[in-house]
Protein backbone atom coordinates (compact mmCIF):
# COMPACT_ATOMS: atom_id res chain seq x y z
CA UNK A 1 0.00 0.00 0.00
CA UNK A 2 2.65 2.25 0.95
CA UNK A 3 4.04 1.60 -2.28
CA UNK A 4 1.25 2.36 -4.19
CA UNK A 5 0.90 5.85 -2.54
CA UNK A 6 4.53 6.57 -2.85
CA UNK A 7 4.29 6.17 -6.79
CA UNK A 8 1.23 7.88 -6.77
CA UNK A 9 2.59 10.91 -4.90
CA UNK A 10 5.61 10.44 -7.33
CA UNK A 11 2.96 10.81 -10.32
CA UNK A 12 1.16 13.88 -9.01
CA UNK A 13 4.12 15.73 -8.25
CA UNK A 14 6.11 15.52 -11.53
CA UNK A 15 2.47 16.01 -13.59
CA UNK A 16 3.20 19.91 -11.95
CA UNK A 17 6.48 20.29 -12.75
CA UNK A 18 8.44 20.62 -16.56
CA UNK A 19 11.59 18.43 -16.32
CA UNK A 20 13.63 17.85 -19.80
CA UNK A 21 14.07 14.11 -18.57
CA UNK A 22 10.85 13.26 -17.09
CA UNK A 23 11.33 9.59 -17.34
CA UNK A 24 15.08 9.03 -15.98
CA UNK A 25 14.10 12.04 -13.39
CA UNK A 26 10.63 9.26 -12.01
CA UNK A 27 13.23 5.92 -12.33
CA UNK A 28 15.36 7.32 -10.51
CA UNK A 29 13.19 8.67 -8.05
CA UNK A 30 11.70 5.55 -7.78
CA UNK A 31 14.90 3.39 -7.32
CA UNK A 32 15.40 5.57 -4.10
CA UNK A 33 11.95 5.12 -2.71
CA UNK A 34 12.25 1.16 -2.93
CA UNK A 35 15.09 1.36 -0.24
CA UNK A 36 14.15 4.42 2.03
CA UNK A 37 10.37 4.37 2.69
CA UNK A 38 11.01 7.87 4.92
CA UNK A 39 11.83 10.12 2.10
CA UNK A 40 8.40 11.46 0.04
CA UNK A 41 8.42 13.44 -3.00
CA UNK A 42 6.23 16.34 -3.49
CA UNK A 43 6.37 19.55 -5.74
CA UNK A 44 7.49 22.90 -3.96
CA UNK A 45 8.81 26.39 -4.51
CA UNK A 46 12.66 26.69 -4.64
CA UNK A 47 14.18 29.99 -3.75
CA UNK A 48 17.53 30.75 -5.46
CA UNK A 49 20.41 33.28 -3.81
CA UNK A 50 19.73 35.55 -6.29
CA UNK A 51 16.12 35.81 -5.54
CA UNK A 52 14.55 33.92 -8.69
CA UNK A 53 12.10 30.76 -7.67
CA UNK A 54 11.20 27.69 -9.23
CA UNK A 55 8.86 25.04 -8.89
CA UNK A 56 11.14 21.51 -8.11
CA UNK A 57 10.60 17.91 -6.73
CA UNK A 58 11.75 17.78 -2.91
CA UNK A 59 12.59 14.54 -1.63
CA UNK A 60 11.94 15.56 1.97
CA UNK A 61 11.96 13.02 5.10
CA UNK A 62 14.12 11.14 6.70
CA UNK A 63 17.15 8.73 6.52
CA UNK A 64 18.68 6.14 8.73
CA UNK A 65 22.19 6.79 9.87
CA UNK A 66 24.06 4.00 12.40
CA UNK A 67 25.68 6.39 15.24
CA UNK A 68 27.49 4.12 18.30
CA UNK A 69 25.70 0.79 18.13
CA UNK A 70 21.66 2.84 17.28
CA UNK A 71 20.57 4.09 14.31
CA UNK A 72 18.46 7.38 14.01
CA UNK A 73 16.15 9.14 11.73
CA UNK A 74 18.45 12.40 10.50
CA UNK A 75 15.37 14.53 8.50
CA UNK A 76 16.89 15.82 5.04
CA UNK A 77 15.64 17.31 1.55
CA UNK A 78 16.51 16.53 -1.78
CA UNK A 79 16.01 19.18 -4.55
CA UNK A 80 16.21 18.42 -7.88
CA UNK A 81 16.79 20.39 -10.39
CA UNK A 82 15.04 20.64 -13.63
CA UNK A 83 17.70 19.04 -16.16
CA UNK A 84 18.44 16.03 -13.60
CA UNK A 85 20.13 13.31 -13.26
CA UNK A 86 22.05 15.36 -15.27
CA UNK A 87 23.19 17.43 -12.64
CA UNK A 88 23.62 17.08 -9.15
CA UNK A 89 20.51 17.94 -6.35
CA UNK A 90 20.45 20.49 -3.57
CA UNK A 91 20.89 18.60 -0.77
CA UNK A 92 19.59 19.97 2.88
CA UNK A 93 19.58 18.45 6.18
CA UNK A 94 16.38 19.99 7.80
CA UNK A 95 16.68 19.70 11.85
CA UNK A 96 13.28 20.06 13.80
CA UNK A 97 13.38 22.28 16.89
CA UNK A 98 14.52 19.55 19.03
CA UNK A 99 18.00 19.24 16.84
CA UNK A 100 20.82 21.87 16.28
CA UNK A 101 22.91 21.36 13.24
CA UNK A 102 26.45 20.52 13.68
CA UNK A 103 28.80 22.16 11.39
CA UNK A 104 31.62 20.64 9.61
CA UNK A 105 33.01 20.54 6.39
CA UNK A 106 29.94 18.19 4.86
CA UNK A 107 27.10 20.55 6.58
CA UNK A 108 26.84 24.12 7.11
CA UNK A 109 25.33 26.53 9.26
CA UNK A 110 22.33 26.85 7.32
CA UNK A 111 21.84 22.46 6.40
CA UNK A 112 23.09 22.56 2.89
CA UNK A 113 25.27 19.28 2.60
CA UNK A 114 28.49 19.39 1.06
CA UNK A 115 30.12 16.13 -0.35
CA UNK A 116 32.63 14.52 -3.14
CA UNK A 117 29.68 12.67 -4.68
CA UNK A 118 28.03 16.01 -5.67
CA UNK A 119 30.53 18.38 -6.79
CA UNK A 120 31.97 15.12 -8.86
CA UNK A 121 28.33 14.66 -10.22
CA UNK A 122 28.50 12.51 -13.58
CA UNK A 123 25.85 10.66 -14.51
CA UNK A 124 25.03 7.57 -15.19
CA UNK A 125 27.46 6.71 -12.44
CA UNK A 126 25.64 9.09 -10.18
CA UNK A 127 21.84 8.85 -8.92
CA UNK A 128 20.12 9.21 -5.56
CA UNK A 129 20.55 5.89 -4.35
CA UNK A 130 24.06 6.35 -4.17
CA UNK A 131 23.59 10.21 -3.02
CA UNK A 132 21.86 9.01 -0.31
CA UNK A 133 23.79 5.64 0.43
CA UNK A 134 27.02 8.14 0.57
CA UNK A 135 24.94 10.73 3.22
CA UNK A 136 24.56 7.91 5.49
CA UNK A 137 28.23 6.61 5.55
CA UNK A 138 29.06 10.45 5.68
CA UNK A 139 27.12 10.93 8.65
CA UNK A 140 27.68 7.80 10.73
CA UNK A 141 31.32 8.90 11.38
CA UNK A 142 30.54 12.92 11.56
CA UNK A 143 26.88 13.46 13.18
CA UNK A 144 25.02 16.54 10.96
CA UNK A 145 22.80 17.57 14.27
CA UNK A 146 22.66 16.75 17.70
CA UNK A 147 19.77 17.66 20.43
CA UNK A 148 19.07 20.62 21.28
CA UNK A 149 19.84 21.76 25.02
CA UNK A 150 17.46 23.87 27.22
CA UNK A 151 17.83 25.51 30.28
CA UNK A 152 15.86 22.83 32.30
CA UNK A 153 18.47 19.95 30.73
CA UNK A 154 21.72 21.98 32.15
CA UNK A 155 24.18 19.39 32.55
CA UNK A 156 27.93 18.31 32.55
CA UNK A 157 28.54 17.55 28.98
CA UNK A 158 28.78 13.09 29.81
CA UNK A 159 25.77 13.05 30.50
CA UNK A 160 23.35 10.49 29.11
CA UNK A 161 21.54 11.51 25.88
CA UNK A 162 19.25 14.06 26.19
CA UNK A 163 16.16 12.72 24.67
CA UNK A 164 14.41 14.36 21.58
CA UNK A 165 11.62 14.15 19.02
CA UNK A 166 11.55 12.28 15.99
CA UNK A 167 11.18 14.31 13.07
CA UNK A 168 7.78 14.54 12.19
CA UNK A 169 5.39 11.93 10.98
CA UNK A 170 7.98 9.05 10.79
CA UNK A 171 8.98 7.03 14.10
CA UNK A 172 11.85 6.76 15.46
CA UNK A 173 14.46 4.58 14.11
CA UNK A 174 15.25 1.57 14.85
CA UNK A 175 11.62 0.45 17.01
CA UNK A 176 11.35 -1.02 20.27
CA UNK A 177 9.93 1.81 22.57
CA UNK A 178 12.86 3.30 22.70
CA UNK A 179 13.24 7.34 21.80
CA UNK A 180 16.87 8.32 21.42
CA UNK A 181 18.38 11.46 20.53
CA UNK A 182 19.49 12.06 17.15
CA UNK A 183 22.78 12.69 18.54
CA UNK A 184 24.70 14.07 22.39
CA UNK A 185 24.00 17.51 23.39
CA UNK A 186 27.45 19.37 22.15
CA UNK A 187 29.30 18.69 19.40
CA UNK A 188 32.66 16.26 20.59
CA UNK A 189 35.56 18.55 22.40
CA UNK A 190 38.51 19.49 20.68
CA UNK A 191 36.88 19.47 17.33
CA UNK A 192 37.99 23.14 16.77
CA UNK A 193 35.91 25.94 15.90
CA UNK A 194 33.06 25.30 13.75
CA UNK A 195 33.33 27.09 10.45
CA UNK A 196 30.48 29.47 10.43
CA UNK A 197 27.72 30.00 8.02
CA UNK A 198 28.42 30.34 3.97
CA UNK A 199 28.27 34.27 3.33
CA UNK A 200 26.04 35.64 0.56
CA UNK A 201 23.14 32.81 1.17
CA UNK A 202 19.42 33.86 1.22
CA UNK A 203 18.18 34.09 4.70
CA UNK A 204 15.64 32.24 4.12
CA UNK A 205 14.65 29.05 1.70
CA UNK A 206 12.42 27.07 1.08
CA UNK A 207 12.39 23.39 1.94
CA UNK A 208 15.62 24.19 4.96
CA UNK A 209 15.79 26.39 8.11
CA UNK A 210 16.78 29.67 8.39
CA UNK A 211 20.65 30.19 8.41
CA UNK A 212 22.19 29.83 12.03
CA UNK A 213 23.65 33.40 12.51
CA UNK A 214 27.20 33.67 13.91
CA UNK A 215 29.97 31.45 13.58
CA UNK A 216 31.73 31.84 16.50
CA UNK A 217 33.41 29.51 18.53
CA UNK A 218 30.45 28.85 21.82
CA UNK A 219 31.64 31.06 25.10
CA UNK A 220 34.35 29.71 27.38
CA UNK A 221 35.78 28.47 24.08
CA UNK A 222 39.78 28.41 24.63
CA UNK A 223 39.67 29.19 27.83
CA UNK A 224 41.69 27.46 30.93
CA UNK A 225 39.47 25.87 33.17
CA UNK A 226 37.32 27.12 35.92
CA UNK A 227 39.52 28.07 39.12
CA UNK A 228 42.62 28.06 37.04
CA UNK A 229 44.81 31.31 37.54
CA UNK A 230 45.42 33.65 33.86
CA UNK A 231 47.51 36.82 33.73
CA UNK A 232 46.90 39.33 31.42
CA UNK A 233 49.05 38.89 29.13
CA UNK A 234 47.56 34.96 28.18
CA UNK A 235 44.14 36.78 27.72
CA UNK A 236 45.40 39.13 25.32
CA UNK A 237 47.22 36.20 24.00
CA UNK A 238 44.43 33.86 24.02
CA UNK A 239 42.53 37.00 22.30
CA UNK A 240 44.73 37.38 19.49
CA UNK A 241 44.57 33.92 18.46
CA UNK A 242 41.16 33.75 18.60
CA UNK A 243 40.78 36.25 16.39
CA UNK A 244 43.51 34.83 13.61
CA UNK A 245 41.71 31.61 14.00
CA UNK A 246 38.28 33.33 13.37
CA UNK A 247 39.56 34.97 9.90
CA UNK A 248 41.07 31.65 8.67
CA UNK A 249 38.04 30.08 9.43
CA UNK A 250 35.90 33.18 7.91
CA UNK A 251 38.03 33.48 4.67
CA UNK A 252 38.61 29.72 4.37
CA UNK A 253 34.65 29.66 4.40
CA UNK A 254 34.04 31.95 1.98
CA UNK A 255 36.69 30.06 -0.50
CA UNK A 256 34.84 27.01 -0.14
CA UNK A 257 31.54 28.21 -0.79
CA UNK A 258 32.94 30.41 -4.19
CA UNK A 259 34.68 27.31 -4.96
CA UNK A 260 31.62 25.16 -4.86
CA UNK A 261 29.25 27.77 -6.16
CA UNK A 262 31.47 27.87 -9.54
CA UNK A 263 31.38 24.24 -10.05
CA UNK A 264 27.76 24.59 -9.53
CA UNK A 265 27.16 26.80 -11.74
CA UNK A 266 29.31 24.79 -13.95
CA UNK A 267 27.66 21.22 -13.52
CA UNK A 268 24.89 22.88 -14.80
CA UNK A 269 25.93 24.33 -17.70
CA UNK A 270 28.13 21.06 -18.51
CA UNK A 271 25.05 19.16 -18.41
CA UNK A 272 22.88 22.01 -20.60
CA UNK A 273 26.19 21.93 -22.65
CA UNK A 274 25.43 18.05 -23.28
CA UNK A 275 21.99 18.33 -23.71
CA UNK A 276 22.51 20.42 -26.65
CA UNK A 277 25.83 19.05 -28.17
CA UNK A 278 23.40 15.84 -28.38
CA UNK A 279 20.53 17.63 -29.90
CA UNK A 280 23.11 19.65 -32.45
CA UNK A 281 24.17 16.08 -33.43
CA UNK A 282 20.57 14.93 -33.73
CA UNK A 283 19.72 17.17 -36.02
CA UNK A 284 22.70 16.89 -38.47
CA UNK A 285 22.30 13.46 -38.82
CA UNK A 286 18.63 14.32 -39.47
CA UNK A 287 20.04 17.15 -42.11
CA UNK A 288 22.24 14.22 -43.56
CA UNK A 289 19.72 11.94 -43.81
CA UNK A 290 16.85 14.43 -45.36
CA UNK A 291 19.91 15.47 -48.06
CA UNK A 292 20.39 11.42 -49.15
CA UNK A 293 16.28 11.39 -49.06
CA UNK A 294 16.46 14.56 -51.53
CA UNK A 295 19.24 13.35 -53.39
CA UNK A 296 17.51 9.79 -54.19
CA UNK A 297 13.84 11.75 -54.97
CA UNK A 298 15.77 13.74 -57.55
CA UNK A 299 17.88 10.68 -58.87
CA UNK A 300 14.27 8.59 -59.24
CA UNK A 301 12.65 11.51 -60.88
CA UNK A 302 14.84 11.66 -62.98
CA UNK A 303 14.63 8.21 -63.98
CA UNK A 304 10.96 8.76 -64.33
CA UNK A 305 10.99 11.83 -66.65
CA UNK A 306 13.24 9.15 -68.57
CA UNK A 307 10.64 6.30 -68.77
CA UNK A 308 7.30 8.97 -69.30
CA UNK A 309 9.79 10.21 -72.04
CA UNK A 310 10.55 6.80 -73.59
CA UNK A 311 7.24 5.31 -73.59
CA UNK A 312 5.91 8.59 -75.28
CA UNK A 313 8.36 7.73 -77.84
CA UNK A 314 7.35 4.03 -78.46
CA UNK A 315 3.94 5.05 -77.96
CA UNK A 316 4.33 7.53 -80.74
CA UNK A 317 5.46 4.52 -82.95
CA UNK A 318 2.81 2.12 -82.35
CA UNK A 319 0.39 4.48 -83.31
CA UNK A 320 2.14 4.89 -86.82
CA UNK A 321 2.62 1.95 -87.44
CA UNK A 322 -1.43 0.88 -86.55
CA UNK A 323 -1.99 3.64 -89.07
CA UNK A 324 0.25 2.49 -91.29
CA UNK A 325 -1.48 -1.41 -91.26
CA UNK A 326 -5.27 0.45 -91.31
CA UNK A 327 -4.22 1.69 -94.46
CA UNK A 328 -2.57 -0.85 -96.33
CA UNK A 329 -4.86 -3.99 -95.04
CA UNK A 330 -6.70 -4.18 -98.44
CA UNK A 331 -3.83 -4.33 -100.23
CA UNK A 332 -1.57 -7.23 -98.08
CA UNK A 333 -0.27 -10.40 -100.08
CA UNK A 334 -0.07 -13.01 -97.88
CA UNK A 335 3.07 -14.37 -99.92
CA UNK A 336 4.67 -11.04 -99.09
CA UNK A 337 4.14 -11.23 -95.59
CA UNK A 338 5.58 -14.72 -95.65
CA UNK A 339 8.70 -14.46 -97.44
CA UNK A 340 11.47 -12.41 -96.36
CA UNK A 341 12.75 -9.26 -97.51
CA UNK A 342 16.79 -10.13 -97.98
CA UNK A 343 18.02 -12.82 -99.93
CA UNK A 344 20.48 -14.27 -97.15
CA UNK A 345 16.86 -14.58 -95.23
CA UNK A 346 15.08 -16.06 -97.81
CA UNK A 347 17.91 -19.01 -98.57
CA UNK A 348 17.85 -19.55 -94.36
CA UNK A 349 14.00 -20.40 -94.12
CA UNK A 350 13.70 -22.18 -97.26
CA UNK A 351 16.78 -24.14 -95.76
CA UNK A 352 15.00 -24.81 -92.46
CA UNK A 353 11.67 -25.77 -94.31
CA UNK A 354 13.07 -28.51 -96.34
CA UNK A 355 15.00 -29.45 -93.53
CA UNK A 356 12.19 -30.07 -91.45
CA UNK A 357 10.06 -31.57 -94.43
CA UNK A 358 13.20 -34.18 -94.86
CA UNK A 359 12.81 -34.88 -91.08
CA UNK A 360 9.21 -35.64 -91.45
CA UNK A 361 9.86 -38.05 -94.51
CA UNK A 362 12.74 -40.42 -92.32
CA UNK A 363 10.06 -40.41 -89.52
CA UNK A 364 7.25 -41.37 -91.62
CA UNK A 365 9.64 -43.95 -93.20
CA UNK A 366 10.44 -45.59 -89.50
CA UNK A 367 6.89 -46.34 -89.17
CA UNK A 368 6.37 -47.87 -92.81
CA UNK A 369 8.83 -50.41 -91.56
CA UNK A 370 7.67 -51.05 -88.54
CA UNK A 371 3.87 -51.63 -90.39
CA UNK A 372 5.88 -54.14 -92.79
CA UNK A 373 5.08 -51.76 -95.85
CA UNK A 374 8.89 -51.80 -97.02
CA UNK A 375 11.72 -54.05 -96.69
CA UNK A 376 14.92 -52.98 -94.54
CA UNK A 377 17.01 -52.35 -97.33
CA UNK A 378 14.28 -50.19 -99.55
CA UNK A 379 14.25 -48.54 -95.57
CA UNK A 380 17.92 -48.26 -95.71
CA UNK A 381 18.64 -47.13 -98.92
CA UNK A 382 15.67 -44.06 -98.29
CA UNK A 383 17.23 -43.24 -94.64
CA UNK A 384 20.75 -42.81 -96.25
CA UNK A 385 19.86 -40.41 -99.05
CA UNK A 386 17.74 -38.10 -97.06
CA UNK A 387 20.37 -38.55 -93.76
CA UNK A 388 22.60 -36.85 -96.44
CA UNK A 389 20.17 -34.04 -98.05
CA UNK A 390 19.79 -33.45 -94.18
CA UNK A 391 22.90 -32.47 -93.61
CA UNK A 392 24.10 -30.67 -95.93
CA UNK A 393 20.54 -28.51 -95.12
CA UNK A 394 21.49 -27.86 -91.59
CA UNK A 395 25.07 -27.43 -92.63
CA UNK A 396 23.49 -24.25 -95.30
CA UNK A 397 21.51 -22.91 -92.46
CA UNK A 398 24.29 -22.59 -89.87
CA UNK A 399 26.31 -20.94 -92.29
CA UNK A 400 23.16 -18.35 -93.21
CA UNK A 401 23.06 -17.96 -89.23
CA UNK A 402 26.20 -16.96 -89.10
CA UNK A 403 26.73 -14.67 -92.08
CA UNK A 404 23.13 -12.80 -90.72
CA UNK A 405 25.11 -12.82 -87.28
CA UNK A 406 22.40 -14.77 -85.35
CA UNK A 407 23.10 -17.22 -82.80
CA UNK A 408 24.05 -20.55 -83.70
Amino acid sequence: MSNRVSEDQLNQALSKVNYRNSDLTKRDIKAALHHYKGLVPKSDTFIFNDGSQRLLINLAGTIPVPYRGNKYNIPVSLWLLDIHPFSAPICFVTPTQDMQIKVSKHVDGSGKIYLPYLSEWNYPSSDLLGLIQICIVTFSEQPPVYSRKTSADAQPSHALPYPAAGYPGYPPYPGGGQNYSPYPNYPPSGSGYPPPAPLGYPPVQVGYPQQQSGGYPPSGYGMPAAGSYMTQDSAESNSSIADEHIKASILSAVEEKVRRRIWEEFSTLKAEHLSLQKMNEDLNNGKIRLSQMTENLASESEQLDNSIRIMEEKNTELSELATRLDENTNDLDVDDAVTASAPLYRQLMAAYAEESATEDAIYFLGEALNRDVIDVETFLKHVRNLSRKQFLLRATMRMCRQKAGLSI
